[in-house]
């Protein structure tokens, strides 16, 4: 077996040509518009395909420096911050303290099918955990800080293998969903969409023409976005001092709305930044698009192979889980409005992929349908900071048990 790693330059420029892909498959596809599938994962997943071939058929394994991949989801957590008024921030308090509930009920579903699974397979039930939130909620992340427990504790030699074979399924299958249940909803309940122009990310498909704005305006764009991004680098490290952990994003999310605020206190809000909107709108578009790309591209899909039993029976189950609980309960428990449709596309991401695939899933239905601006508040910060804790709590209650 021969590998590669391809350097971290290249491999940003292949992630371009991949999303310029996507664009272009999405821009000559009314099937996969009218289902709000993200442009990303066209490319994306066709390259991690590719790759999965190159090992099995050629004996090649290809990998990626992806390290550029983390600032680009800075970039998108900022500019969803300085586009943030406070006063739908705190009219989102009781949406946001229902989602976050909502998803601390499905962790623990998400684990007791898991567990189960893993039990109807002879395995040890505490296996289903790497099949449940661990990987699924949590992500890689969470499965890499938990899998030497479950190697030493439980004796689940190939715990890690499970969680990274479980999140590659569930941040694919994530990308997926989103659209089509938003589309279900909306034909079913006759929703009527929200028709503006002024999206949290990106630009509707039907008004490409917005897209035009001048180098002056990106510049500030820019410097805005940096501003933030470096005003979370200060905020993650007071945290640190106190011994209080926040992913990054977190921060430039909350130092982007705090810049923001007191920006148009400031300022005239036309004033505050001439033309810039548009462009934090395309740089965040961009960045996010470039960040799942890249995400895909680097799913080592043979990792599944001597668990595709077993991964794909659970997987199955995890899926329906989500989708069911997200029509049935999620839907009906935001409101039926647009907004909880917007929330519901981006649920599946909360529950089997990741924050990045929630919003991603969110802005494509956004960009089909129209903004939401609530929904961007109240999704990220339960995907970026509560849901940590939560999950944490019951895995550490499951694990004990």
């Amino acid at each position: 077996m021969s590998s590669h790693t391809m350097e971290g330059f290249a491999s940003f420029t292949l992630a371009i040509i991949l999303l310029f892909l996507g664009k272009l498959i999405i821009g000559r596809s009314e099937l996969l518009k009218r289902y709000s599938i993200p442009e990303p994962v066209i490319g994306g997943f066709l390259c991690a395909a590719l790759v999965g071939l190159s090992y099995y058929f050629l004996n090649f394994e290809l990998s990626f420096d992806l390290r550029s991949r983390d600032v680009l989801l800075l970039y998108f957590f900022g500019a969803i911050g300085l586009q943030t008024d406070i006063r739908t921030l705190i009219n989102g308090g009781k949406p946001l303290a229902i989602l976050l509930t909502l998803a601390a009920v499905f962790i623990v579903l998400q684990n007791l099918v898991g567990i189960s699974v893993a039990s109807l397979f002879g395995m040890d039930p505490k296996a289903g955990l790497l099949v449940g939130s661990i990987s699924l909620v949590g992500g890689v992340g969470t499965a890499l800080a938990w899998s030497p427990t479950f190697v030493e504790s439980f004796n689940i030699t190939n715990a890690l293998e499970i969680g990274v074979a479980a999140n590659t399924v569930g941040l694919i299958s994530a990308c997926l969903i989103g659209g089509p249940i938003a589309r279900y909803l909306i034909i079913k309940n006759k929703i009527i969409a929200q028709q503006e122009e002024s999206l949290d990310i990106g630009v509707v498909h039907d008004n490409e023409q917005s897209t035009m704005i001048d180098s002056y305006a990106l510049l500030w764009a820019w410097l805005w976005l940096n501003v933030a991004i470096m005003l979370g680098y200060l905020f993650d490290k007071l945290l640190q001092s106190v011994e209080f952990q926040l992913p990054m994003f977190v921060s430039c999310l909350m130092a982007g709305i705090l810049i923001g605020n007191c920006r148009n206190l400031i300022m005239k809000k036309e004033e505050a930044y001439p033309g810039a909107k548009m462009g934090i709108a395309v740089i965040s578009d961009l960045s996010l698009g470039m960040f799942l790309t890249m995400a895909l591209m680097g799913l080592q899909i043979w990792e599944l192979q001597g668990l595709v039993t077993f991964i794909s029976s659970v997987m199955f189950c995890q899926i329906l889980l989500s989708i069911c609980f997200t029509l049935f309960v999620v839907f009906r428990l935001m409101g039926k409005d647009y907004e909880a449709t917007v929330i519901s596309a981006g649920f599946g991401g909360i529950t089997l992929g990741s924050t990045a695939t929630a919003i991603v899933n969110m802005s494509s239905v956004a960009k089909q349908y129209g903004a939401a601006h609530r929904a961007f508040i109240i999704v990220p910060l339960v995907c970026g900071f509560f849901i940590d804790i939560v999950n944490a709590l019951v895995i550490r209650f499951f694990v004990g048990l």
